[in-house]
Protein backbone atom coordinates (compact mmCIF):
# COMPACT_ATOMS: atom_id res chain seq x y z
CA UNK A 1 0.00 0.00 0.00
CA UNK A 2 2.49 2.17 -0.99
CA UNK A 3 1.17 4.64 -4.49
CA UNK A 4 -0.84 7.13 -1.90
CA UNK A 5 0.19 9.92 0.12
CA UNK A 6 0.17 9.43 3.26
CA UNK A 7 -2.07 12.40 3.72
CA UNK A 8 -4.40 10.97 0.58
CA UNK A 9 -4.82 7.83 2.97
CA UNK A 10 -5.78 9.75 5.78
CA UNK A 11 -8.56 11.59 3.67
CA UNK A 12 -9.49 8.06 2.77
CA UNK A 13 -9.90 6.91 5.95
CA UNK A 14 -11.87 9.52 7.43
CA UNK A 15 -13.98 9.33 4.44
CA UNK A 16 -14.18 5.59 4.50
CA UNK A 17 -13.90 4.64 7.88
CA UNK A 18 -15.48 7.32 10.06
CA UNK A 19 -18.61 5.81 9.62
CA UNK A 20 -20.61 5.83 13.22
CA UNK A 21 -17.52 7.10 14.75
CA UNK A 22 -19.31 10.16 16.05
CA UNK A 23 -21.17 8.54 19.10
CA UNK A 24 -20.50 10.74 21.60
CA UNK A 25 -17.50 10.21 24.07
CA UNK A 26 -18.57 10.44 27.48
CA UNK A 27 -16.31 12.62 30.10
CA UNK A 28 -14.99 10.75 33.10
CA UNK A 29 -16.45 11.19 36.46
CA UNK A 30 -14.08 10.72 39.04
CA UNK A 31 -16.35 10.57 41.86
CA UNK A 32 -18.43 8.00 40.32
CA UNK A 33 -19.28 5.21 42.49
CA UNK A 34 -19.39 2.65 39.22
CA UNK A 35 -16.53 0.81 37.79
CA UNK A 36 -15.35 3.10 34.92
CA UNK A 37 -14.96 1.18 31.77
CA UNK A 38 -12.73 2.45 28.75
CA UNK A 39 -13.95 1.69 25.30
CA UNK A 40 -11.14 2.07 22.47
CA UNK A 41 -11.42 1.82 18.44
CA UNK A 42 -12.24 2.78 15.40
CA UNK A 43 -15.93 3.85 13.85
CA UNK A 44 -17.16 0.46 14.64
CA UNK A 45 -16.54 1.20 18.25
CA UNK A 46 -18.11 3.86 17.56
CA UNK A 47 -21.20 2.09 16.18
CA UNK A 48 -21.60 -0.08 18.79
CA UNK A 49 -20.22 2.24 21.95
CA UNK A 50 -23.77 4.39 22.97
CA UNK A 51 -25.36 0.70 22.72
CA UNK A 52 -23.20 -0.10 25.38
CA UNK A 53 -23.38 2.82 27.63
CA UNK A 54 -27.05 2.04 27.58
CA UNK A 55 -27.00 -1.64 28.57
CA UNK A 56 -24.37 -1.13 31.12
CA UNK A 57 -26.41 2.19 32.41
CA UNK A 58 -26.36 1.97 36.34
CA UNK A 59 -23.23 -0.69 36.29
CA UNK A 60 -20.72 0.95 34.97
CA UNK A 61 -19.40 4.24 33.87
CA UNK A 62 -18.66 3.51 30.04
CA UNK A 63 -16.22 5.87 28.48
CA UNK A 64 -15.25 6.07 24.69
CA UNK A 65 -11.76 7.15 23.51
CA UNK A 66 -12.20 10.76 21.82
CA UNK A 67 -12.10 10.53 18.17
CA UNK A 68 -11.27 7.55 16.01
CA UNK A 69 -8.31 5.36 17.56
CA UNK A 70 -7.65 4.50 13.96
CA UNK A 71 -4.86 2.07 14.00
CA UNK A 72 -2.00 1.09 16.34
CA UNK A 73 0.73 4.04 15.12
CA UNK A 74 -2.66 6.80 16.28
CA UNK A 75 -3.22 4.34 19.91
CA UNK A 76 0.83 4.37 20.49
CA UNK A 77 0.70 8.42 20.21
CA UNK A 78 -2.75 8.71 22.11
CA UNK A 79 -2.76 5.97 24.49
CA UNK A 80 -1.51 8.48 27.36
CA UNK A 81 -4.06 10.86 26.74
CA UNK A 82 -6.86 8.33 26.15
CA UNK A 83 -5.96 6.77 29.92
CA UNK A 84 -5.87 9.73 31.44
CA UNK A 85 -5.30 9.97 35.19
CA UNK A 86 -7.84 8.33 36.51
CA UNK A 87 -8.28 4.61 37.50
CA UNK A 88 -10.19 2.26 35.26
CA UNK A 89 -11.74 -1.28 36.05
CA UNK A 90 -12.04 -2.78 32.49
CA UNK A 91 -10.36 -1.44 28.91
CA UNK A 92 -12.29 -3.36 25.99
CA UNK A 93 -10.17 -2.70 23.11
CA UNK A 94 -9.13 -2.56 19.53
CA UNK A 95 -7.28 -1.90 16.12
CA UNK A 96 -6.91 -3.64 13.15
CA UNK A 97 -9.08 -2.13 10.49
CA UNK A 98 -6.40 0.97 9.71
CA UNK A 99 -3.67 -1.20 10.68
CA UNK A 100 -5.20 -3.57 7.58
CA UNK A 101 -6.16 -1.24 4.62
CA UNK A 102 -3.55 0.86 5.26
CA UNK A 103 -0.56 -1.77 5.00
CA UNK A 104 0.46 -1.18 1.23
CA UNK A 105 -0.73 1.78 0.70
CA UNK A 106 0.41 4.25 3.25
CA UNK A 107 4.08 4.73 3.59
CA UNK A 108 3.84 4.23 7.52
CA UNK A 109 4.78 0.54 7.76
CA UNK A 110 1.26 -1.06 8.72
CA UNK A 111 2.68 -4.86 8.05
CA UNK A 112 1.49 -7.55 10.30
CA UNK A 113 5.06 -7.76 12.26
CA UNK A 114 4.30 -3.62 13.08
CA UNK A 115 1.14 -4.36 13.97
CA UNK A 116 2.50 -7.08 16.74
CA UNK A 117 5.37 -4.73 17.50
CA UNK A 118 2.69 -1.87 18.29
CA UNK A 119 0.36 -4.15 19.95
CA UNK A 120 2.79 -5.02 22.36
CA UNK A 121 3.62 -1.45 23.56
CA UNK A 122 0.23 -0.80 23.54
CA UNK A 123 -1.00 -3.64 26.18
CA UNK A 124 2.13 -3.31 27.90
CA UNK A 125 1.00 0.15 28.50
CA UNK A 126 -2.49 -0.84 29.78
CA UNK A 127 -1.53 -3.01 32.01
CA UNK A 128 0.33 -0.61 33.95
CA UNK A 129 -3.21 0.81 35.01
CA UNK A 130 -4.21 -2.26 36.43
CA UNK A 131 -7.72 -2.63 34.68
CA UNK A 132 -8.46 -6.09 33.53
CA UNK A 133 -7.94 -5.93 29.69
CA UNK A 134 -10.40 -7.26 26.93
CA UNK A 135 -9.17 -7.35 23.28
CA UNK A 136 -11.92 -6.92 21.00
CA UNK A 137 -10.96 -9.12 17.43
CA UNK A 138 -11.55 -6.91 14.62
CA UNK A 139 -14.91 -7.69 12.59
CA UNK A 140 -14.63 -9.10 9.26
CA UNK A 141 -13.25 -6.70 6.22
CA UNK A 142 -15.65 -6.43 3.50
CA UNK A 143 -15.63 -9.47 1.16
CA UNK A 144 -15.51 -7.35 -1.91
CA UNK A 145 -13.28 -4.12 -3.19
CA UNK A 146 -13.65 -1.21 -0.44
CA UNK A 147 -16.19 1.10 -1.90
CA UNK A 148 -13.66 4.25 -1.41
CA UNK A 149 -10.91 2.79 -2.54
CA UNK A 150 -12.55 1.72 -5.66
CA UNK A 151 -14.99 5.16 -6.00
CA UNK A 152 -12.76 7.52 -4.87
CA UNK A 153 -8.90 6.23 -5.22
CA UNK A 154 -9.80 4.33 -9.04
CA UNK A 155 -7.94 1.34 -6.95
CA UNK A 156 -8.91 -2.35 -6.27
CA UNK A 157 -8.35 -2.53 -2.49
CA UNK A 158 -10.16 -6.03 -0.93
CA UNK A 159 -8.86 -7.45 2.41
CA UNK A 160 -9.02 -11.36 2.20
CA UNK A 161 -9.61 -14.03 5.01
CA UNK A 162 -6.12 -15.09 4.50
CA UNK A 163 -4.40 -11.35 4.66
CA UNK A 164 -7.56 -11.02 7.86
CA UNK A 165 -5.49 -13.88 9.63
CA UNK A 166 -2.38 -12.36 9.37
CA UNK A 167 -3.93 -9.53 12.15
CA UNK A 168 -5.43 -12.04 13.79
CA UNK A 169 -3.00 -14.32 14.02
CA UNK A 170 -0.31 -11.52 15.18
CA UNK A 171 -3.08 -9.84 18.05
CA UNK A 172 -3.64 -13.09 19.54
CA UNK A 173 0.20 -13.79 19.51
CA UNK A 174 0.44 -10.59 22.05
CA UNK A 175 -2.87 -11.50 23.94
CA UNK A 176 -2.05 -14.96 24.59
CA UNK A 177 1.30 -13.54 25.82
CA UNK A 178 -0.58 -11.43 28.14
CA UNK A 179 -3.29 -13.33 29.03
CA UNK A 180 -5.45 -10.88 28.01
CA UNK A 181 -9.37 -11.88 27.97
CA UNK A 182 -10.27 -12.20 24.21
CA UNK A 183 -13.90 -11.03 22.89
CA UNK A 184 -14.24 -12.72 19.31
CA UNK A 185 -16.35 -9.94 17.42
CA UNK A 186 -14.80 -11.43 14.34
CA UNK A 187 -16.56 -15.02 15.27
CA UNK A 188 -19.90 -12.81 16.75
CA UNK A 189 -20.33 -11.19 12.78
CA UNK A 190 -18.71 -13.79 10.32
CA UNK A 191 -22.05 -16.36 10.04
CA UNK A 192 -24.57 -13.17 9.43
CA UNK A 193 -22.29 -10.71 7.50
CA UNK A 194 -24.76 -10.49 4.35
CA UNK A 195 -27.36 -9.79 6.64
CA UNK A 196 -25.40 -7.65 9.22
CA UNK A 197 -22.58 -5.59 7.04
CA UNK A 198 -23.82 -2.36 4.99
CA UNK A 199 -23.07 -4.35 1.75
CA UNK A 200 -20.32 -5.98 0.56
CA UNK A 201 -18.01 -3.22 -0.28
CA UNK A 202 -18.60 -1.85 3.24
CA UNK A 203 -16.88 -2.73 6.40
CA UNK A 204 -19.56 -1.18 8.59
CA UNK A 205 -22.56 -2.95 10.06
CA UNK A 206 -26.53 -1.83 9.96
CA UNK A 207 -28.17 -0.53 13.37
CA UNK A 208 -29.12 -4.23 14.12
CA UNK A 209 -25.24 -5.55 13.70
CA UNK A 210 -24.18 -2.17 16.08
CA UNK A 211 -26.75 -3.83 18.36
CA UNK A 212 -25.70 -7.33 17.97
CA UNK A 213 -22.19 -6.10 18.92
CA UNK A 214 -23.31 -3.89 21.96
CA UNK A 215 -24.90 -7.23 23.54
CA UNK A 216 -21.90 -8.91 23.36
CA UNK A 217 -19.54 -6.04 24.24
CA UNK A 218 -21.72 -5.82 27.22
CA UNK A 219 -22.25 -9.36 27.98
CA UNK A 220 -18.47 -9.25 27.89
CA UNK A 221 -17.51 -6.33 30.08
CA UNK A 222 -20.08 -7.62 32.69
CA UNK A 223 -18.23 -10.96 32.91
CA UNK A 224 -15.10 -9.38 33.85
CA UNK A 225 -16.79 -6.79 36.22
CA UNK A 226 -18.38 -10.05 38.41
CA UNK A 227 -16.68 -13.42 37.06
CA UNK A 228 -18.30 -16.18 38.42
CA UNK A 229 -15.92 -17.98 41.10
CA UNK A 230 -14.91 -21.65 40.45
CA UNK A 231 -17.13 -24.46 40.63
Amino acid sequence: MKFIQYFGLLALLATGFSQHSTAEETSATPASPLPRVLLIGDSIRGGYGKGVQQLLNGKAEVVMNSGNAEYTGTGVKKIDEWLGDGKWSVIHFNWGLWDMYGWQYDKEDRSPAKYEERLEVLVTRMEKTGAKLIWATTTPACPEVEKTMRDKFKKPLQITPEIQKQYQDAALRVMNKHKVAVNDLYALMLPDLKKYQNGPDNVHFSGAGYGLLAQQVSKTILQQLDPQPPR
